[in-house]
């Protein structure tokens, strides 16, 4: 995608959330309901309008190299990132959807916000209006934003998990359950990072 095509879909994103008038919005969106492994990652962030960063767009399509300089372009210019997750023995307890609910509103506790834009999750019980937008990184600035920060502090952890348990390829992988990692997982068993209530059609407990 061209420059001034670029420039012209984050001016679009940003145009989105422009339209609550005087309010403080925050974007929250989350990372790793899918995968087999590691935690789930949530972010809620508050974008200024200026600089605008061309760049910032649903996380899935942008590559890694992509994202990681967009993060750092985001966490310079934010003004606020909070950040929230949730482990695989909580997603394990009491299920992926409630992790996920319990995550963001740990990512959001602190955000001064008026308008919190939430990718396809509802009923939060935030301090603020709660707008469920169903593929909001795709058309929300703030949510796109969220998108990226969450992603990239999700690879980045299993990046590290994947020094601990390198059988499992999860710096390849993420945790999701590819090929691969479903091979390893019927090979070696699970470890700490395996969220049970996900594996149980591939390893016996």
């Amino acid at each position: 995608m061209a420059k001034t095509d670029r420039e012209a879909h984050a001016r679009a994103l940003l145009n989105h959330d422009a339209r609550f008038t005087g309010c403080v919005v925050a974007g929250i969106d989350e990372v790793g309901r899918g995968p087999l492994a590691g935690n789930v990652v949530t972010a809620c962030v508050v974008m200024p309008p200026e600089p605008l960063l061309i760049w910032v767009d649903d996380s899935k399509k942008l590559s890694e190299s992509r994202r990681e300089k967009v993060y750092e372009e985001i966490m310079e210019h934010a003004i606020y990132v909070g950040v929230g997750q949730a482990s695989p023995e909580e997603i394990d307890e009491i299920n992926i959807l409630n992790a996920t609910k319990k995550a963001m509103q740990e990512a959001a506790a602190q955000v001064p916000a008026d308008v919190f834009l939430i990718d396809a999750v509802t009923n939060l019980g935030l301090k603020g209006e709660e707008v469920a937008i169903i593929k909001g990184d795709a058309t929300s600035y703030a949510i796109a934003a969220a998108s990226i920060v969450a992603k990239v502090t999700r690879d980045r952890q299993m990046l590290e998990a994947d020094k601990l348990y390198p059988q499992y390829g999860f710096a390849r992988n993420k945790g999701y359950g590819t090929a691969e990692h479903i091979a390893a997982l019927k090979e070696f068993g699970p470890c700490p990072l395996h969220r049970r209530s996900f594996i149980k059609n591939f390893v016996a407990e």
